[in-house]
């Protein structure tokens, strides 16, 4: 297949002198300078494009240094391959000094054709190491004092520190964080990351990932707030048709910050007996259930620094959790687009209130944002369905035992926004019930979630219903690839079924960047095999 220069950054500035190799798409364990990585031999990967048909790989060279600094001008103090004679471009291991918690590293490459024609260096990339040591980690497990039953939840716990830095400046400022359960964090009001769902699902009595953030920039000097919000998640919430709290009783949140000073100091915060913890107005998030809002029981400025939680409680040290602590592998779920109703809703008027049902055009997967305004106390229900019975309200019997239903109660503060954060649906239409005021296609917008799997292939023909089932193709990976590939996105089930993702893996790579997705999720199937060596049919394994 012949190469295209039509996207390269010096073309498109105009230059036409461009050499007949050039390297690209500089990649570390599949992700563009990833930070958080635990694999002591990460493997690189690159691309090669040249102006010259037929043209390949038949050596490479990769030098590694403690900078950028050093790289430019020669010291590659770390790893230099010389010229190696191969054609792989991928999986190509890192096998220099070893490296150490937190590092930072920087690489580039240059390669030769089969005619000794000669690149020059690649841009510069790099990569950074996560906490490689389990002592590493000086942080505790911590929980809000207060758990459920197997079928009652209770409200999201507030989580929050107040720490003060007297030192400046920041020179770096990192964090690790994860939960048993779901996480939300912010630093002095900002939340942390774009990710939604996190830190996802893996066998967690085996491994536990975390995540680590840049947040330098969110420091102040002086008084700052390190701020959670815990969902239940697939810890404690409901999964498949059971009942809750399969894993554990509660959510746990687990959390380190890494700040270096200039001066070549340290300061490290943790999850530890000085956290407080309250419960506001999440008075109940379960991926399969719903989520229930109560804006009128908001903390104003509860995320900030110098907030008054003199009436809030002591948060709970929980046991070490006896599993594996891992650098996160995959892809994060996040939120991909929006989609607008396609007609104003339609009222239905069964007893006891008139409803309405707004109809997005396109089963998806993910949330509605509610856009609504009316008197404190008011209380707005948002069921979602796929389909419409004949008389034209929500089918909803496939679904079982998943209300999939949201709530959500006015302060009354002029025009509210409103997005779950803790659950996700399948569906195309919504019902609002409890709005005062008829509602406009304005009031609900669907926010589409799935794994962060770009597209990498397209298909089209002249035949609409082959292309119409093409679209629909897509949309169904979109759907069930979220954090796991699962057989569905809606009724109480939602797994990680081995034989569905086995069929559908070569489809799934045609149309989507998945192998960071896949190679997350294999180590769960990995996770999940018994000590026989039996394979169960499900991973994560709830059987």
């Amino acid at each position: 297949m012949e190469l295209s220069f039509k996207n390269h950054p010096r073309l498109i500035l105009g230059e036409t002198n461009l050499p007949s190799l050039v390297i690209t798409d500089l990649r570390c364990e599949y992700h563009r300078n990833p930070i958080g990585l635990d694999r002591i031999h990460p493997r690189l990967s690159w691309k090669n494009l040249s102006d010259r048909r037929g043209s390949r790989q038949e050596s490479y060279k990769i030098e590694v240094a403690s900078s950028s600094a050093d790289l430019l001008s020669g010291g590659a103090d770390l790893w230099q391959t010389g010229w190696v004679d191969s054609v792989e471009s991928t999986h190509i291991s890192y096998d220099g000094i070893p490296l150490s918690s937190g590092q930072r590293v920087w690489w580039h490459v240059k390669i030769k054709d089969e005619m000794t024609v000669e690149s020059d260096w690649s841009e510069i990339s790099w990569w950074e190491m996560g906490l490689l040591n389990r002592s590493d980690w000086k942080a505790s497990w911590i929980a809000a004092p207060m758990a459920g039953g197997p079928r009652t939840a209770i409200p999201c716990p507030l989580l929050r520190r107040e720490f003060t830095l007297k030192k400046n400046p920041v020179l770096s400022a990192r964090l690790y964080t994860t939960a048993l359960g779901l996480y939300e964090i912010s630093l002095n009001g900002k939340t942390v990351g774009d990710a939604a769902l996190s830190p996802g699902w893996t066998e967690y009595h085996k491994r536990v990932e975390y995540q680590t953030y840049d947040v330098t920039e969110l420091l102040w000097e002086g008084k700052n707030a390190l701020c959670s919000v815990l969902g239940d998640g697939w810890f404690c919430g409901h999964i498949e048709w059971r009942d809750r709290q399969f894993y554990g009783d509660r959510p746990r949140f687990l959390a380190q910050l890494h700040i270096r000073f200039q001066d070549g100091s340290e300061t490290i915060i943790t999850t530890d007996e000085e956290w407080r913890a309250a419960f506001g107005p999440f008075l109940e998030a379960d991926l399969l259930m719903g989520e229930a809002y109560d804006a009128r029981l908001e903390k104003d400025g509860w995320d900030m620094p110098d907030y008054n939680d003199s009436d809030w409680q002591s948060v709970l040290l929980m046991p070490d959790w006896p599993a594996s602590l891992e650098a996160s592998r995959g892809v994060p779920v996040r939120r991909q687009e929006e989609i607008r109703p396609i007609s104003p809703p339609s009222k239905v008027n069964p007893w006891p209130a008139p409803r309405w049902i707004f109809d997005m055009g396109q089963n998806m997967v993910g949330r509605v944002r509610l856009r609504v305004q009316g008197p404190a106390g008011t209380h707005i229900q948002l069921k979602h369905a796929e389909m419409l019975t004949p008389d034209g309200n929500l089918y909803t019997e496939n679904l079982r035992t998943a209300r999939q239903t949201d709530q959500y109660t006015l302060k009354g503060a002029g025009e509210e926004v409103w997005e779950p954060r803790f659950t996700f649906h399948g569906f195309r239409y919504v019902e609002i019930m409890g709005h005062i005021a008829p509602p406009t296609q304005d009031t609900v917008t669907g926010v589409v979630l799935h794994s962060d799997t770009p597209p990498t292939g397209s298909f089209s023909c002249s035949d609409p219903l082959v292309n119409q089932l093409q679209h629909n193709i897509v949309w169904g990976q979109k759907g069930n690839f979220v954090d796991i590939p699962t057989d569905c996105p809606q009724r109480d089930e939602r797994l990680g079924w081995m034989g569905d993702a086995q069929v559908f893996c070569r489809t799934a790579a045609f149309n989507m960047d998945v192998v960071s997705f896949f190679t997350r999720w294999l180590q769960t199937v990995e996770d999940a095999q018994t000590e026989k060596g039996e394979y169960p049919p499900i991973a994560p394994n709830t059987k």
